[in-house]
């Protein structure tokens, strides 16, 4: 689909210098520049090739002022990235754009489905399952009984929802998610074997989620594992039995959370983080990658290392744990001239 530099300049609240009726009909990187491409200049570090790329149009800062001559039509906004992150969201909207059900998905009679959705093939939908307005279930993925999956929410080829899930509005689960396995609940025996624990619980995914492939989020042994409103899941991750996050806190992959463990809001954890389970992690606290957390922090602060501790005490250690051959020899031949007295 083309669209014109004016449209593109309309929708992002911006002005056109240069061709007003230049035809765009695809988004590229600024230096890999083609005809028909539309591209953004928001780091100065790419200035230069604005002036040799073959992009028809680019979105610059309305503060941009340029040294040399461009030949590509620029459309001036406040903010580049912002503008073009906004075009790759209608972008990839347009791309991801279906309605209808597929006479190959296998749809419940007793299910109930939204309007305007879209349901793929060998999609399974249990029964008692509610799907919402706009909703889109892509091929293979199975929602099983009881469950319910809020407007515009988009679940992606090969997504498996358990029984009695609750998942948000404006949620996107890509594919692989698993969402209410059983949590890793076994009692030792008195002849060294393991009793399983049934997990009867459910997961509840709160609004505006987004869960990447291959996280697995386990239901509740009782209760509910509960991932709430705004939280940002990489590829990778495990939520067990019983945890909570908090709203708007991101976590990226590899990490994982053992039961019951309860993270507060805001929170970044970074790739290959373990937080072991029962202990809270307060409201706006980093997590260094790579970090083991053994105990519960309170609120605001920076923890590395493992087991993880406060950032600028660990910086400290780091730094004497890479002195120390210096620092036993120093001892060492102090002890030799201590002993010759």
């Amino acid at each position: 689909m083309k669209f014109l530099t004016n449209q593109i300049a309309a929708l992002l609240g911006g002005t056109v210098e240069g061709d007003a009726n230049a035809e765009v009909w695809k988004l590229c990187k600024i230096e890999e520049g083609e005809p028909g491409g539309l591209s953004f200049l928001a780091n100065s570090k790419y200035s230069n090739y604005i002036y040799t790329t073959k992009a028809t149009a680019v979105i610059v800062s309305k503060s941009f002022v340029p040294e040399h001559p461009i030949s590509s039509t620029l459309i001036r906004v406040d903010d580049p990235y912002l503008a073009f992150a906004m075009l790759l969201k209608k972008y990839n909207e347009m791309q991801l754009d279906k309605k209808g059900v597929d006479p190959l998905a296998f749809i419940s009679p007793s299910a109930t489905i939204g309007k305007d959705c879209y349901i793929g093939p060998f999609a399974f939908i249990g029964e008692n399952v509610r799907i919402g307005d706009g909703a889109k279930i892509y091929p293979q993925t199975y929602v099983g009984d009881n469950s319910q999956i809020g407007d515009q929410t988009t679940l992606f080829a090969g997504v498996r929802i358990y029984q009695n899930i609750v998942v948000g509005s404006r949620c996107i689960l890509h594919s692989g998610v698993v969402v209410g396995a059983d949590g890793f609940g076994f009692a030792p025996t008195a002849d060294g074997s393991y009793q399983k624990i049934d997990q009867i619980g459910n997961v509840v995914i709160e609004d505006d989620v987004e869960i990447g492939a291959n996280t697995t989020i386990d239901r509740a042994t009782l209760g509910s594992t509960i991932i709430h409103r705004g939280v940002k899941l990489d590829n990778l991750c495990q939520i067990a039995h019983n945890v909570v996050v908090g709203e708007n806190t991101v976590m990226a992959s590899q990490s994982g959370i053992a039961g019951s463990g309860k993270v507060g809001s805001h929170c970044v954890i970074a790739g290959q983080v373990g937080i072991v389970g029962h202990i809270e992690v307060g409201n706006n606290v980093t997590i260094a990658a790579q970090s083991g957390v053994t105990r519960s922090f309170p609120d605001n602060v920076t923890i590395l290392g493992s087991p993880a501790t406060d950032a600028i005490k660990q910086r400290k250690t780091y730094v004497f744990e890479r002195n120390l051959d210096q620092l036993y020899k120093r001892v060492d031949e102090l002890e030799k001239k201590l002993a010759k007295l």
